[in-house]
């Protein structure tokens, strides 16, 4: 269990000539990364775009087609120059809070095999498809009223301030990692950054034009279930593949990612019926959404029980969490990312403690500690990753506003971003 837990940490210890002495790759596991590697990228595209693209109005579409692959295009080759050496390369200080740059544009990085038995060539490809998405989650929280060229400055300064030093933190080896946070496929990493920097980005550019007064419902609601179809499947490649083998623990994280996203589902449909007197198809799928990411970061830690507890609490929370910050404090987090993704990150980290607990049917825990210990070293990683997510995510905003523009001029977008930015129509009349 240990090894598994902390198998992405040691990757950062290693050397070149570490790698030549492992034994060959396995093919079983290398095939299986190769698959979850491709699910994990089909999430974005074109499951985030569908899912995206849907939930917004018939005039934006296309800008979240163009922001969704845009991101992708720069993060792909971000991550191949510096990223995932100041990753997953050997930390520049004692505390390890960041890389080191010895495997920039992957110097030395070849088909030898890694300590998990697959060719690091492949475990940088799989990261890459966590760091592409990350950031694309966020856009979810600005959609509809952003500059295109603020989009890809931010996309820049985000990854390698606040992508890379949490990945590293969590995953690499760093000071997180060191005091046993548990985190098996991005609770904190993904989902927590996300949903804190999407916030961050709908308070600093503000609401909409007509928020909350004018409805502004999904253009195309069968679009979003398609996306959600296909997020809910990459998923499995998202939380199984994070085994870095074909074995039991990759299974097991995929019967606890399905048990957890149909948990989330029911649940959250369940509270809206009776809160509105009829259950709805957006609703079901948010809630879906929910379970999945909050489920992220104990899939590989509890049992399938466990994931249905916490698929349940998912569902419920985030509702309740989506509810307050759009009607309550009237914060235009557009597509949610927040109360899902956050909230949910959140949530799913902080029970990882409970539910990975032996008496509960988990796994047990990553370090020699009790459960309240253990919960103490989550909550730490959530206050503090929040924090840095919350101020570099500001500062990195204000830098666009100050270069290139944040947002939009007010008849563009009234006009819609796909033609005020992009001068084309997802739909032609």
């Amino acid at each position: 269990m240990k090894r598994f837990a902390h198998i992405l940490g040691l990757l950062a210890v290693l050397s070149p000539t570490a790698f030549a002495a492992e034994p060959a790759p396995s093919s079983a596991d290398a095939a299986w990364l190769l698959t979850a590697t491709a699910l994990v990228l089909f999430m974005t595209l074109p499951g985030l775009v569908l899912f995206y693209g849907g939930l917004v109005r018939t005039k934006n579409v296309l800008s979240v087609v163009i922001q969704c692959v845009a991101i992708t295009a720069v993060v792909s080759l971000l991550w191949l120059a510096v990223g995932y050496s100041l990753t997953f390369g050997d930390g520049m200080d004692a505390q390890a809070w960041i890389g080191g740059v010895s495997k920039a544009f992957l110097n030395g990085v070849g088909p030898s095999a890694t300590s998990a038995g697959v060719p690091e060539q492949l475990f940088f490809l799989f990261q890459m498809t966590f760091a592409v998405i990350t950031p694309a989650l966020v856009i979810g929280g600005f959609a509809e009223r952003i500059r295109f060229g603020a989009v890809l400055i931010f996309t820049v300064l985000w990854l390698l301030a606040v992508y890379v030093p949490v990945a590293h933190w969590v995953w690499g080896g760093g000071w997180l990692a060191k005091r046993g946070v548990m985190d098996f496929a991005g609770g904190i990493v993904v989902h927590l950054t996300a949903g804190v920097s999407a916030i961050v980005a709908a308070l600093v550019l503000g609401p909409r034009r007509g928020f909350p007064h004018v409805s502004m419902p999904p253009h195309n609601l069968p679009l979003t279930a398609a996306g959600a179809g296909m997020l809910w499947v990459g998923w499995f490649g998202f939380n199984g593949g994070s085994a870095l083998a074909a074995n039991g623990l990759a299974s097991s994280a995929i019967v606890a990612t399905h048990m957890g996203a149909s948990a989330g589902a029911l649940a959250w449909m369940l509270v809206e019926w009776q809160r509105y007197g009829k259950p709805s198809v957006l609703g079901i799928l948010t809630g879906m959404v929910a379970g999945l990411g909050t489920i992220t970061p104990a899939s590989g830690f509890v049992s399938p029980v466990g994931a249905v507890c916490i698929g349940l609490i998912a569902g419920i929370v985030c509702f309740f969490a989506t509810q307050w910050i759009k009607r309550g404090l009237h914060i235009d987090d557009t597509l949610d990312v927040s109360p899902v993704h956050g909230v949910g990150g959140v949530v799913g980290t902080l029970l990882t403690a409970v539910f990975a607990a032996p008496a509960l049917g988990g796994l047990g825990f990553s370090t020699d500690t009790s459960m309240g210990g253990q919960l103490a070293t989550q909550a730490l990683g959530v206050v503090s990753v929040g924090l840095w997510a919350a101020a570099l995510t500001w500062i990195i905003l204000k830098l666009c506003a100050f270069t290139v523009g944040l947002r939009v001029e007010d008849e563009h977008e009234s006009e819609g971003l796909d033609l005020a930015s992009h001068g084309e129509r997802a739909y032609n009349e």
